[in-house]
């Protein structure tokens, strides 16, 4: 009897056949799964990035959100005039009166905004967000630091309605003050004389939408405007009086 037929199974098969066929399988069952593999970290990475940029505009704001022209969303640090010490400040308000959260979405509840696809805790350092899940960094910055966020300028010059500026005599009534956030919950209220040219500056100063206001004091003269600051960017403003004062 030929050797062949002896080691055929009931299915037809050859014993080498099946191994072999065995074996293909396997190889088959290997790719997939690294295929699937693959494809499961590729999600988890791209999750954690969009959520990573979330977390920054939760602290910072959206650049591209505008209101009238201005931009209007600054984020916890623009309503606060702090960095966040943590990430639950985004979504709990830890009691801070100029809080108008929250900043980012939690599900039910729950604390997933602070950690990345794989369970892990971001790492939140000054203006960087770090995720450690995966076994190698992913990282964002969402500015360029603190102090770009924190510690710029509002500068500017007062005019009457003839272009003229107040001049060594009248510069000691014109009054100018900044209100914005005082970094703990409250607002901070700067207060500054102009110089002879009508120029006055304020600093530092965090980003946000802030008040200005400018009264010539012998007459309770006052306008009152919004100025915007931006990262990094010093506020220039022009106040101009409608009537005639000096």
């Amino acid at each position: 009897m030929p050797v062949g037929n002896i080691l055929k199974s009931d299915c037809g098969f050859t014993l080498v056949e099946l191994i072999l066929i065995v074996m293909i399988l396997g190889i088959l069952a290997g790719v997939g799964t690294m295929k699937l593999s693959e494809t499961i970290d590729t999600a988890n990475i791209e999750a954690t990035k969009s959520e990573m940029e979330a977390l920054g505009y939760a602290i910072a704001g959206r650049p591209g959100v505008f209101s009238g022209g201005v931009r209007s969303d600054f984020g916890y640090v623009g309503d606060i005039g702090a960095m966040p010490p943590n990430l639950d400040v985004l979504v709990i308000n830890p009691g801070l009166g100029t809080w108008n959260g929250p900043y980012i979405r939690s599900i039910n509840g729950t604390d997933d905004y602070k950690k990345d696809a794989w369970d892990t805790d971001y790492i939140f350092t000054d203006t960087l967000l770090r995720s450690t899940g995966s076994g190698s960094n992913i990282d964002r910055v969402f500015a360029a630091s603190s102090a770009a966020l924190l510690s710029n300028n509002v500068t500017g010059y007062v005019l009457d309605a003839s272009m003229d500026t107040p001049g060594s005599d009248y510069n000691d009534p014109v009054q100018v003050q900044l209100i914005y956030p005082d970094g703990a919950g409250g607002t901070a209220v700067s207060l500054s004389n102009t110089d002879m040219t009508g120029a006055f500056a304020f600093s530092p100063i965090p980003v946000g939408n802030h008040t200005l206001g400018v009264i010539y004091i012998p007459d309770s003269d006052t306008i009152t405007m919004a100025v915007g600051v931006a990262p990094a960017r010093d506020a220039r403003v022009e106040v101009l009086f409608p009537s005639d004062l000096w």
